[in-house]
Order: structure tokens, then C-alpha cells, then sequence
């Protein structure tokens, strides 16, 4: 059986409002019988007569006063659809899903997401957030998100905004004696102030993470190029929780600047030689007028490393 298309209901409703078909086919824009062509095509499809013809009028059959409340609320529905999809490609409301990894929703998002929420209030954000870089790219290419923020993806093919480098640090305890001898002046022509050799920490039992976030792999990385390995003193799952358990003294945490909460209780260091991340946002083929927009305010937002902090100084 046929489906009645929206043109077709359109008709009847048009039709029964004139009490013509001659009025209704004016109105219409459309020839006398093409509408009464599609008519009844109508009928055939609902399985009976919706409108018997009078000298002068038209009158619904028992079928026709069945089936007409529905007609004009499928129009109506159909009205508010296109309403909807007009205001979401004017930004006015809608919903976006973002992707990202743990970190970005930790330290670079809320700045964007109070910006975009004082520019489009009528736009929701549903956040989804990954562990890891490769279990966000593959979310994105099975669709889950319209727009994912994280490290730069592999073999993608749609769309690539870089967002910038983000720098990482050691975060110690004040009470740290490595702290202390770097804070203090500790430093050579190739190591500034403030700043910690990796392999000075090599015998150290490190604030690790889980072995599914994707900064486990990165620490353990960074490490094998100073040299060494890194020993798990505690292993988190939450990536928020790395600087602290640091800061209370349960051995040096890597993590992104960026994540590092104001007024921290423990020491910064900078990694010799620096640890950096590229980090992007990346769409499918062909993003939306939403995801455009939400990409265009992140690019120009986001601030991948916390105002104040040195660059750090490669060793030539």
C-alpha cells in the first residue's frame, strides 16, 4: 500500500477549507485535474473515499472526517520540522554532540562552552568523552559525534582545524626536594629555572595513569627517550585526578598544563625536553552551518596552554 505524501494531505486539506476543488486547484497553483488526479491517488492509498462531490460543495465521507484531523496535524508537524531546521541553520537552537578527550574537558572546553552558550543559548551541547585519542577518532567515524576535539587523528579524511600546541608539565609536591633544587636556581645554559630533566626522576614512582587513557601511553613514551621506565606508584583512571594525587606526594605527574586548577598547592615543572601535543578539531566530510560555527568559536576560544606559562626552551 501506497504512503500518502504531504503534498497529497496538503490537497485535502485545501480542498475541504474551499469547499472547491476549482478554488482549491487556484490556490494552489496547480490544474483542476492534477488535483483530482492526485486525489485519487489519495483515496487508493487510505483504501476508500475521503470526499464525496456536491452541485456546489464538497462533503467529507465518514473515511474523510477520519482522516483529516491527521492530515492537518502531519502539516503541522511537518511546519514546525522545517521551522526547527531553519532556526538550527541560524544558530538560534538545536543540539550538537562534541567529542574529546579527557582533558579537553577538563581544561580547554569550559571557557568555549561559556562562550557558545552566551552567543546561542538555544543550542545544546552534548559532550561525549574518550580515554583515549584512538577510541575518540573511532566514535567520530561511526558517527556519534558531530565534531570531535583531541590530538591530530590519523588517515582522516573530512575536515582538520589545527587549535595550537599544548605544552605539559611535572607537577610535584611542595615539598619535593627535585621542587625545591629547580626552584631554586638549579639551572645550566641548556636548562633554565623552573625547569627538570626527566632523567632526574627516572628512579621515582611516578603518578601514573590507567592503562586505557591515552596519557599512559604518552608518559611512557616521553620516558623510554629520557631512558627509563616509569614505576607506578598509583594508577588513575580520571586524568583531573593526576596533579592532585602529585601535589599530595605520591611521586611526579606529567599532565597538561591546562588542566592544572588555579591557586594549585603544588610545584610546576617544565619537562627538559619539553613534552608538546598538537592538538585539533576534526569533522566529517561536509560539516553543517552548526558545527561550522561551534568550530569557528573554538579555533578563535580555545586556549591550549594557561596564560603566564613560559614556553618552554629546547636544548639545541
Amino acid at each position: 500500500m501506497a504512503i500518502p505524501t504531504l503534498r497529497q494531505l496538503e490537497y485535502l486539506v485545501t480542498v475541504v477549507d474551499t469547499g472547491s476543488f476549482t478554488r482549491a486547484a487556484e490556490q494552489l497553483h496547480v490544474t483542476q485535474p492534477a488535483l483530482s488526479h492526485q486525489m485519487r491517488a489519495l483515496e487508493s492509498a487510505v483504501g476508500g473515499p475521503l470526499l464525496e462531490r456536491l452541485p456546489r460543495s464538497v462533503r467529507l465521507t465518514p473515511m474523510g472526517r477520519a482522516v483529516l484531523p491527521h492530515a492537518r496535524a502531519a502539516l503541522a508537524e511537518a511546519e514546525r520540522l522545517h521551522t526547527v531546521a531553519r532556526r538550527t541553520a541560524g544558530l538560534e537552537e538545536g543540539e550538537l554532540e562534541v567529542a574529546v578527550i579527557y582533558s579537553i574537558s577538563l581544561g580547554i572546553l569550559p571557557p568555549v562552552l561559556r562562550a557558545w552558550h552566551r552567543l546561542h543559548p538555544g543550542v545544546r551541547i552534548r559532550l561525549r568523552e574518550y580515554p583515549h585519542a584512538d577510541k575518540l577518532q573511532a566514535a567520530m567515524a561511526a558517527g556519534r559525534a558531530d565534531l570531535a576535539i583531541g590530538p591530530a587523528p590519523t588517515a582522516w579524511e573530512g575536515p582538520i582545524r589545527e587549535l595550537g600546541t599544548e605544552e605539559f608539565v611535572i607537577v610535584l609536591s611542595a615539598d619535593d626536594p627535585t621542587a625545591g633544587d629547580a626552584t631554586a636556581g638549579d639551572a645550566t645554559a641548556d636548562r633554565p629555572a623552573g625547569a627538570v630533566a626527566l632523567s632526574r626522576l627516572a628512579d621515582r614512582a611516578w603518578v601514573h595513569y590507567a592503562p586505557d587513557n591515552g596519557l599512559a601511553d604518552l608518559l611512557d613514551q616521553v620516558c623510554a627517550q629520557a631512558g627509563f621506565t616509569p614505576h607506578a606508584a598509583i594508577r588513575a583512571e580520571q586524568t583531573s585526578a593526576a596533579p592532585l594525587l602529585a601535589a599530595a606526594g605520591l611521586g611526579p605527574a606529567l599532565v597538561p598544563a591546562n588542566i592544572v586548577p588555579a591557586h594549585f598547592d603544588g610545584v610546576l615543572l617544565r619537562p627538559d625536553p619539553p613534552v608538546r601535543r598538537a592538538l585539533t578539531a576534526y569533522t566529517r566530510t561536509r560539516p553543517d552551518p552548526l558545527t561550522v560555527a561551534f568550530a569557528d568559536l573554538l579555533a578563535h576560544q580555545a586556549r591550549v596552554n594557561p596564560p603566564g606559562l613560559p614556553a618552554p626552551r629546547s636544548r639545541v
